[in-house]
């Protein structure tokens, strides 16, 4: 049966979203400042600042569920509680009025003992900068009116990904046989989340009622290095495995002395100089889904970025 969704976003999650809805047979309401997003004939463009209440007056209309995808104009914690909050608190309104279910991708960082493996019943406490506005965004979810889901995933990779340390700054540089640096270090474990599992997960919590209003971790396989992924995406593309250097936290955190974007990205060293892990077991059961395989994430992954450059 037909059911007609919204996807507010078009980066690389609400685009695999509205994507796998069409693919699915559902209409698909996508949302974006530019009208952009992938082209299918059941996908409906529509450009809207869902920050602004009055562009929402009608776009939920008859949607079962809302997939709320954007992000903030820029990587900084003055640009997330600025940007974020208003947006989430707009689109929450306007799909209560509707009637329709929230559902959200989150990160790991409100987890305020990310020392430990990450849970869904792990405590979601953390304060300050980027860390305080996920909790933040996380409670006023808990206690709006609209039915909501929250699936948290660890850092991208994928088709579609760029902006990500598995995304621009790793695939095309490898795909080029280029030298490359990662920040912290290349050899502890670290969650990374296949984009089409997270996708495929919030699609799954949205059509199933007894999984809203609760915090859910996308489908996501063991924990690796930044070493050992990048060996799976040379592997992919049939390259020699490259041995990666590393950008020392005592640089990154001089370089943000000059450097707004290096002090940002220097808040959340703790991700990479020790191990960050996230169990998704428990949600796995729950949705009964499964990570999809390294190999075949890697391989698809590739895929994408030699078509984007071909």
């Amino acid at each position: 049966m037909t059911t007609t969704y919204a996807v507010t976003g078009a980066g690389p999650v609400g685009s695999t979203i509205a994507s796998l809805l069409a693919e699915q047979g559902h209409q698909v309401r996508l949302l974006t400042r530019s009208g952009s997003g992938p082209e299918h004939p059941l996908i409906e463009r529509r450009k809207a600042d869902v920050s602004d209440p009055a562009q929402l007056a009608d776009a939920f209309d008859g949607a079962a569920a809302v997939f709320h995808c954007i992000h903030g104009s820029a990587y900084t914690a003055k640009a997330w509680q600025a940007e974020l909050p208003r947006a989430e608190r707009t689109v929450l309104d306007a799909a209560a009025e509707a009637g329709a279910v929230v559902v959200f991708p989150e990160s790991l960082y409100s987890y305020s003992e990310p020392d430990k493996p990450m849970r869904e019943d792990s405590p979601r406490g953390a304060s300050g900068g980027k860390r305080g506005v996920r909790t933040a965004l996380l409670e006023a979810r808990r206690v709006h009116r609209a039915d909501t889901v929250s699936v948290v995933a660890g850092d991208f990779f994928g088709p579609r990904v760029r902006g990500a340390h598995a995304g621009e700054r790793m695939v095309p540089v490898l795909l080029k046989g280029k030298s490359l640096q990662v920040i912290g270090r290349a050899d502890l474990p670290h969650s990374f989340t296949y984009v089409p599992d997270l996708a495929a997960a919030m699609v799954k919590a949205a059509q199933t009622p007894g999984l809203w209003n609760s915090v859910l971790h996308a489908p996501t396989g063991p924990a690796l290095s930044q070493q050992e992924l990048a060996t799976a995406f040379t592997t992919a593309a049939g390259l020699p495995a490259v041995k990666l250097g590393t950008i020392p936290g005592w640089l990154l955190k001089a370089l943000g002395l000059a450097s707004t974007s290096m002090r940002e990205l220097a808040e959340t060293l703790y991700q990479f100089e020790r191990p960050f892990v996230m169990d998704s077991a428990a949600s796995q059961a729950r949705l009964g889904l499964a990570p999809t395989p390294l190999p075949e994430a890697a391989a698809a992954t590739i895929a994408w970025w030699r078509q984007q450059e071909a």
